[in-house]
């Protein structure tokens, strides 16, 4: 879940780079590196999402989605609806992780 999650974050904020460009004069080398990077970034951490360090870059990931709202202020809130939806897969991965666990347990 949070693979799809950061999935759906890329394609975001592939298209946030426009906006910064058209809406709030964004010089076009810092958006295309600011969107299209965090937007790499997202895809990367999705493939990688087997290795516990990645949930951290993932954690990172929203925060710096966050801070994007200083150059695109609606940013502040779909970073936060971003940050919400990956919280809850986070979350909701662990405790079905952990029910699978118990289950594997109750059968030996």
């Amino acid at each position: 879940m949070c693979a799809a999650m950061l999935s759906l974050q890329a394609i975001i904020l592939g298209l946030s780079i426009p906006v910064m460009i058209a809406v709030e004069d964004v010089s076009a080398p810092l958006a295309s590196l600011i969107g299209g990077g965090l937007a790499v970034l997202c895809l990367v951490v999705a493939g990688l999402l087997r290795h516990p360090w990645a949930y951290w870059v993932g954690h990172g990931i929203q925060v710096a989605t966050i801070l994007t709202g200083f150059l695109v202020p609606i940013m502040f809130f779909i970073g936060l609806m971003f940050a919400a939806l990956w919280l809850g897969a986070f979350f909701l991965g662990r405790k079905i992780a952990a029910d699978k666990a118990r289950w594997a347990a109750a059968e030996e």
